[in-house]
């Protein structure tokens, strides 16, 4: 019988103490973004590869469940915990490092990794992204990549418990 061997999805995982050591051994420019990644999506998918055209490498900062739920996304969230979103995310060709913070927001983490480039989904303006200012301020750029696709997991959710 054939042996299937399992993907080392762990091998793309870094942690808060690790984080620095990783994000130097990556190629420049580094891109930067983050999210709950939920419930993976088309719109995800696109946007993470627009992301990483940017750049040679792409750092993704998932928050943590707790996170999440502070997001005020709804007490039923996050639908998938973070092992499995984290999983999910670096299971993608585009991505080339995940990691999970428990922040409100992502400040430490890009003040830690640096990026050279700082990127966000088209509902936010360019000034209102975290970590902007110090990202430019260190000759960075910042953009907010439009959406293409008209998903979203709390649409994804909604459509689901109105058919159920």
């Amino acid at each position: 019988m054939a042996e299937y061997p399992l993907p080392d999805f762990e091998a793309k995982f870094a942690t808060l103490d690790t984080l620095a050591a990783r994000v130097a051994q990556l190629p420049r420019p580094r891109v930067f973004t983050n999210g709950c990644f939920d419930i993976l999506h088309r719109g995800h998918v696109t946007y993470l590869a627009q992301a990483r055209a940017l750049g040679a490498a792409l750092i993704v900062g998932v928050n943590s469940d707790a996170s999440v739920r502070r997001q005020n996304k709804g007490a039923d969230r996050p639908i998938n915990p973070l092992a499995h979103r984290m999983a999910v995310l670096a299971a993608l060709a585009s991505v080339s490092l995940v990691v999970a913070f428990d922040d409100d927001t992502p400040f430490t983490l890009i003040e830690t990794i640096q990026p050279d480039v700082l990127v966000k989904g088209g509902d936010w303006a360019l000034e209102n992204i975290v970590g902007s200012r110090e990202t430019l301020a260190r000759g960075g750029s910042v953009h907010s990549i439009p959406f293409l696709y008209a998903t979203s997991t709390t649409a994804t959710l909604t459509r689901i418990r109105e058919t159920s």
